[in-house]
């Protein structure tokens, strides 16, 4: 089930998917003053062209690693920014791979979404096609245990039930890195530890019925599994990186819409500094819009102290930390990620006129 919301000071309308079947519901009427009648069909055809090259397509995650496209739509920052020509529509994804899918289908322009899946997204799309214009936040994910799994130490693993992502996504990559480096294998390569891919919901079921032994997941889930459910946070991750730093979030976008929309992408990008700047300086109204947003979009608000607590183990910077992107590459190649033939990350990065990436 997905759904997207497209927003516009001056031609608003609501899209939701629900199962396959897609509903439009006008909210906003345009009215045109009087017009020629022998002008009226190249009138409309010109505004539905314009209304076709205006539009922009953002997809991100409900959860607080993508805190600066969440509080840039609910602070109607990106709106403002972008000015009212341009249509902007709204598509939440649960996962980096689902995202990844719909700029290869050509329903979204630009997302927010892991390294593994921009790093994916690139080498296989199109002409390479998928591009990296800029990091969003670093760190934010962490390896709990039960408290009745017994899992104190790496090997402790062995035997165990382990929830991570979907596959391929970052904390998965993570996740089957670790075990390797710890010589441990998934069952399904002859190992003796379950990996189960299953979005961060139902790891959070699973893991109250006491069904799985650990989970590495982002955050807030990382946080909610501690706090509410009695976790042992055994590390974050950000601890196995050099300097503490790792590429979690980053922008990506179809190539061939930036160069054809350059300017509306320059406002996007001049909104999406600002946030980063804006949250890491106020982080308890960053919280509370976060929050807001949340609530109006999907019916229920994270507790704050849940909030406050992820955001302390984020860092959300610009800086696409293009080491650790290189690092996360080399990971997924060993997994078998990014085929047979080798890799190649030439051209990962596309640099705007603003700079970035």
């Amino acid at each position: 089930m997905g759904w997207r919301r497209l927003v516009g000071a001056k031609n608003r309308l609501l899209f939701i998917d629900i199962g396959g079947a897609k509903l439009m519901k006008p909210l906003y009427t345009v009215v045109a003053g009087a017009a020629l009648t022998l002008a009226v069909t190249a009138w409309y055809a010109a505004v539905q062209n314009d209304a076709e090259e205006a539009t922009m397509r953002v997809a991100f995650f409900p959860n607080i690693a993508h805190a600066v496209p969440v509080v840039g739509m609910e602070t109607g920052s990106f709106e403002r920014n972008i000015g009212n020509i341009t249509r902007l529509e709204v598509r939440l994804f649960d996962s980096g791979p689902q995202a990844i899918e719909a700029l290869f289908s050509g329903s979204i322009d630009m997302a927010y979404v892991g390294p593994g899946p921009a790093i994916n997204g690139f080498l296989k799309s199109t002409d390479r096609d998928i591009r990296i214009l800029a990091g969003a936040a670093s760190g934010g994910s962490s390896m709990v245990a039960h408290t009745d799994s017994g899992i104190a130490l790496a090997e402790d693993l062995r035997g165990k039930r382990v929830a991570a992502p979907q596959i391929s996504n970052t904390q998965d990559i993570s996740l089957r890195n670790y075990l390797a480096e710890n010589g441990m294998a998934p069952a399904e390569r002859g190992g003796s530890v379950t990996v189960l891919n299953i979005a961060n919901p139902d790891t959070y079921t699973l893991f109250a019925k006491g069904e799985l032994d650990a989970a590495w997941v982002p955050e807030p889930w990382a946080t909610m599994l501690v706090n509410e459910l009695d976790g042992q946070r055994l590390f974050r991750e950000e601890e196995m990186w050099p300097d503490g730093r790792f590429a979690s979030v980053v922008l990506v976008a179809r190539g061939q819409f930036v160069e054809e929309n350059p300017t509306v992408v320059s406002k996007w990008l001049e909104v999406h500094h600002s946030m980063i700047e804006w949250i890491n300086d106020n982080p308890r109204d960053a919280r509370d819009s976060f929050n807001r947003y949340v609530e109006s979009e999907l019916g229920r608000p994270f507790p704050d102290d849940i909030i406050d607590e992820s955001m302390s183990n984020i860092l959300f910077t610009a800086d696409p930390l293009k080491e650790s992107i290189e690092t996360f590459a080399l990971r997924a190649d060993g997994l078998g990620y990014l085929g047979r033939d080798g890799y190649d990350l030439n051209g990962l990065y596309m640099e705007t006129h603003d700079g970035d990436a």
